[in-house]
């Protein structure tokens, strides 16, 4: 028999589990995927009391101090990072039972916001705020298009309704777009982060807002306390 015409023979082999592993490291950290984690607690202030309609959705100004109650915070990441490559998908902040939902909205800069009417009645939401003065007019949930502003100054934007004297919404317009807001108890999870030397900030209220130096790196998860 002719040796050229017998069928070529591939050699099989499995590579060893730990050179998968590290074929798998190499590959991240050439693709630049590989991801921090920061999570913790914000040490929340106490609820204000104050008498309105709505006391779950409630935003009390006390001594000029803006906050929720109940009281949450946003953590947010400041630093030197790339612009978005897709333009950046709505926000909503909706009235339903003659509240704003949610209370408190974080947002990045350039981000535009949809206000849904959901209730069966009139609302006209407006801000004075001079990060960004508005006034949407007077409209049902019937109506569409649907109000939409987009928010492209960072700052604190105080949501009124010029109905409803009681109610009162926030909208945090950050310069980046990594940060998340706080459940009730003020525990936090930011993910998705690049490595490199930050600032993290915990924003608790209009005249407070925490900060900490932080060094991440590929793949570390990161634990921070804010008392």
């Amino acid at each position: 028999m002719n040796p050229l015409s017998l069928p070529l023979c591939r050699p099989s082999f499995r590579l060893p589990a730990l050179a998968l592993l590290a074929l798998a490291a190499m590959a991240v950290a050439v693709s630049g995927r590989a991801e921090a984690t920061i999570e913790g607690r914000v040490a929340l202030p106490k609820s204000r009391a104050t008498p309105v309609v709505s006391q779950r959705y409630e935003i009390v100004s006390k001594d000029g101090v803006l906050a929720t109650t109940p009281p949450l915070a946003v953590v947010y990441l400041e630093g030197k990072f790339a612009p978005p490559a897709a333009p950046r998908p709505p926000a909503q902040v909706g009235q339903e039972n003659m509240s704003f939902v949610p209370t408190l909205l974080a947002i990045e800069a350039g981000t535009p916001v949809e206000f849904p009417n959901h209730d069966d009645v009139y609302h006209n939401i407006f801000s004075y705020s001079p990060t960004k003065r508005f006034d949407l007019g007077r409209y049902r949930k019937e109506d569409k298009p649907v109000p939409t502003v987009t928010f492209e100054t960072p700052g604190l934007v105080v949501l009124r309704c010029d109905i409803h004297e009681h109610m009162r919404g926030l909208i945090l317009v950050l310069d980046t777009p990594h940060f998340v807001t706080t459940d009730a108890a003020g525990n936090f999870r930011l993910s998705g982060l690049p490595a490199g030397r930050f600032t993290l900030k915990a924003w608790r209220d209009s005249r407070t807002t925490l900060e900490r130096e932080v060094e991440l790196r590929d793949g570390e998860t990161l634990h921070v306390e804010f008392p």
